[in-house]
């Protein structure tokens, strides 16, 4: 059963490649589709899409692991982006970085055991006012100062699985 959902898949993307394959500099929006598809941007995926481009692997691998929009791991169904700017930083994302790291037993840039979570570190977000501040997809939460609140947080994201 995975093998054919994996070809439907790749069958998706060869389609996506086609349509976008003639358009000035496709690569990165044919990353980005290719990793609402999958999830994330294994090397087979990489070299998957160099080979439907004609291009070298290591052209699309370079584009990968420069932006950080693009993942080669797994990333669970909520990301959680821990806001590390300067008014941030200096309010407490360090300690919030540790609180979830010891609650959701990952360290930064890894994925729950349970495949729900994913810690990661973000320059800025633009809620300095709010600092120290860190979102779950697109929900911003601010001045979390204990860690009762963030087991709050993560309890009811929990709930929604």
């Amino acid at each position: 059963m995975l093998e054919k959902k994996e070809d439907a898949l790749y069958e998706q993307l060869r389609a996506i490649v086609s349509d976008m394959k003639n358009l000035r500099n496709p690569l990165i929006e044919i990353l980005h589709q290719a990793q609402k598809l999958f999830g994330y941007l294994p090397m087979e995926v990489q070299r998957f899409v160099a080979e439907e481009l004609e291009i070298p692997v290591n052209k699309v691998y370079g584009v990968v692991t420069f932006y950080n929009a693009f993942t080669m791991k797994p990333r669970g169904k909520y990301v959680i982006n821990v806001c590390t700017g300067t008014a941030c930083y200096v309010k407490g994302a360090p300690r919030i970085i540790q609180m979830l790291s010891e609650i959701l037993d990952v360290e930064l840039g890894e994925t729950t055991e349970d495949g729900i979570f994913t810690v990661t570190a973000v320059r800025c977000v633009g809620a300095c006012s709010l600092a120290p501040v860190f979102m779950v997809e697109e929900e911003t939460f601010g001045r979390i100062e204990t860690r009762k609140q963030l087991q709050e947080i993560i309890s009811n994201y929990r709930q929604k699985v």
